[in-house]
């Protein structure tokens, strides 16, 4: 049964809101539902209404996006099923951003219920900013790594999420150390019991989402995660052992950043550091900062660095 029926007033919400995009000229309608509803009507309505720009859907479960894209709509999944509206309404924009169905300084109309499951009742019409903006696979391929593309984006979006969330309302820090993991460990001693040990590949997976809700839990204690290319979690609670006298880092940093810069000059592994302090997320490779993610009002905001290689310093 699907959780939102297409009513005589559904439909006439879904059509003000086509026609309120087709009159501002927007790039896209982004529709949030609590659940699943009749994709293939939905589609029809879009078509009588000859909208032919994105028409983004955006719910909490996977399984209830079933049709969706078959019927020709962009499915997101936010898995934000307990998130207020507006965080989950932003979320989806977030989401909508990082698959490219959207970009920043497009015109959106929003469909969304704000009162009641089941009966959509609101209108929105905005104007999406730098805020907004999101990491694009361009972005991550720009790296040259070996590791694939959907193990480096389910990191960054784990810990995008460590550091807008925390952990039981408080901040919380984690590095990630993501591939060439033989040599890394080379470098690596335990910090205290890992819990991922002896478990299989499949169990301790960070592309599962049981897996990622796990890792969270971990991030509250000491250690680096050193994962595969393929997403598989060799150890945790690991303390990195590496030189830092080549380095030259900005002020402010802690052990964390220090200790990612350098683990990626002497392997070939990138790592990802959730600063404790402000909830930053800075991502390493040889040595050197590529990219930094700043949480904004439970957004976020990608800015690629432009880097160039620090000059000579007799500081170690």
């Amino acid at each position: 049964m699907p959780n939102l029926r297409l009513t005589k007033h559904n439909t006439s919400i879904l059509r003000s809101g086509i026609k309120l995009a087709e009159a501002t000229s927007s790039d896209a309608i982004v529709l949030l539902l609590s659940g699943a509803t009749d994709w293939q009507r939905l589609a029809e309505l879009i078509k009588e209404a000859a909208f032919e720009k994105p028409f983004v859907v955006a719910l909490d479960l996977v399984e209830d996006l079933d049709g969706a894209a078959e019927a020709g709509l962009h499915p997101i999944a936010l898995k934000k099923e307990k998130a207020p509206l507006l965080e989950r309404l932003q979320h989806a924009l977030l989401e909508a951003a990082a698959d490219e169905f959207i970009k920043t300084n497009d015109e959106i109309v929003a469909i969304y219920g704000g009162f009641a499951q089941g009966r959509l009742d609101s209108v929105s019409h905005l104007k999406l900013d730098e805020r907004m903006r999101r990491l694009s696979a361009r972005d991550l391929q720009s790296l040259e790594s070996s590791v694939p593309l959907k193990t480096l984006k389910a990191i960054v979006d784990l810990a995008v999420q460590i550091g807008v969330e925390g952990r039981e309302g408080k901040p919380v820090g984690a590095l990630f150390v993501v591939g060439d993991s033989r040599s890394v460990l080379k470098h690596a001693s335990d910090s205290g019991v890992d819990p991922f040990r002896g478990y299989n590949r499949k169990s301790r997976n960070v592309l599962d989402a049981k897996v990622q809700e796990d890792a969270k839990e971990l991030a509250q204690l000491d250690g680096a995660f050193i994962i595969s290319a393929d997403g598989s979690i060799e150890r945790s609670r690991q303390m990195l052992e590496v030189l830092h006298e080549d380095l030259n880092m900005s002020k402010g940093l802690g052990a964390r950043h220090w200790a990612a810069a350098a683990i990626t000059r002497r392997t070939n592994a990138i790592a990802i550091v959730v600063s404790q302090s402000t909830g930053t997320v800075r991502l390493y490779q040889d040595g050197f900062l590529k990219m930094q993610i700043e949480p904004m009002d439970k957004g976020i905001k990608w800015q690629e660095i432009s880097f160039k290689p620090p000059s000579v310093s007799s500081e170690s």
